[in-house]
């Protein structure tokens, strides 16, 4: 069994060098980029991660996606078609931070958590990670939703996701793709995830189906992320091209979000009774804004 790396609050290995000996400053992102996620409700074509850290996390994901490496009981949820060849993985997992040090110590990457302090208004805690590969000429889709309808379990909605590439993430491989402005609407009924791009029509009005015939691609250069906010209508199409689309993602929320569950958050994590803080080993503090 694989040491579970959650007991860990800092990083554990080499993928951050110094980093965090460096002015939190030299990660903050502009004003217009920050007016810009506001308006919009997302920031894009952050660099989060130097070509040598992405080399870095793809030699660890190509280890998570064998159905047979020690640390797969600890993914809170995993998915794949496990196909013989690494290159032709589908694979969809969280959990990543408690296995990998690589993605452990992700977590707490100043070019990633200054920038989500300043989005979040404040402190910023851990949720969950993910982790995805789409292989060449696949499927791969993941239909149109919000990330806080899977997320009600929360209060309140004061929640980020930052969504990284290993990857170029171009329309071929199938990159995200947002509905800017969608984080102004109400939260939509959950009509899925897998497949189905048009199963989204049947809950939108007419003025959000009008909006919604503008999405924007969201195309990233490996090592680059996007911020945005939990109401963002979004999804992403299926990879055409002769490499695989990689990346990792990190879910946080602003400190001081309280569960509104007496359920399990996330399988095999302790509940957090209902109206109690969100913290302990699998909520950990990443940045402080004090």
């Amino acid at each position: 069994m694989a040491t579970d790396l959650s007991t860990r609050h800092e990083p554990v290995g080499t993928l951050l060098g110094d980093a965090l000996k460096r002015d939190p400053a030299e990660f903050r992102l502009g004003d217009e980029q920050v007016a810009h996620f506001h308006e919009h409700g997302y920031a894009a074509g952050v660099r989060v991660l130097s070509d040598e850290q992405v080399e870095t996390l793809r030699g660890e994901l190509a280890e998570l996606v064998d159905a047979k490496h020690p640390g797969h009981e600890l993914f809170y949820e995993y998915h794949s078609n496990e196909s013989p060849d690494p290159s032709r993985v589908l694979f969809h997992a969280l959990g990543a931070w408690r296995i990998s040090p690589g993605f452990h110590d992700l977590l707490w990457n100043p070019a990633f958590t200054v920038p989500a302090s300043q989005l979040l208004d404040g402190s910023v805690r851990f949720w969950h990670d993910q982790l995805f590969c789409k292989p060449a000429h696949h499927g791969g889709v993941v239909a149109w939703h919000q990330d806080y309808s899977y997320w009600t379990r929360t209060r309140p909605m004061a929640h980020l996701t930052c969504w990284i590439g290993l990857d170029d993430a171009t329309r071929d491989n199938g990159c995200l793709q947002y509905i800017p402005g969608s984080h102004r609407w109400t939260l939509l009924p959950i009509t899925g995830l897998a497949g189905d791009m048009e199963a989204i029509r049947e809950v939108l009005t007419d003025e959000q189906w009008e909006q919604f015939q503008q999405p924007v691609a969201i195309e990233l250069r490996k090592g680059e992320a996007a911020f945005h906010h939990p109401l963002m209508v979004h999804g992403s199409y299926e990879n055409t091209t002769e490499g695989p689309r990689r990346a990792a993602v990190v879910n946080v929320f602003r400190d001081g979000v309280c569960s509104d569950s007496d359920e399990e958050l996330l399988a095999g994590v302790p509940p957090v009774p209902r109206g109690e803080k969100m913290q302990g080993p699998f909520f950990p503090l990443l940045y402080d804004a004090k």
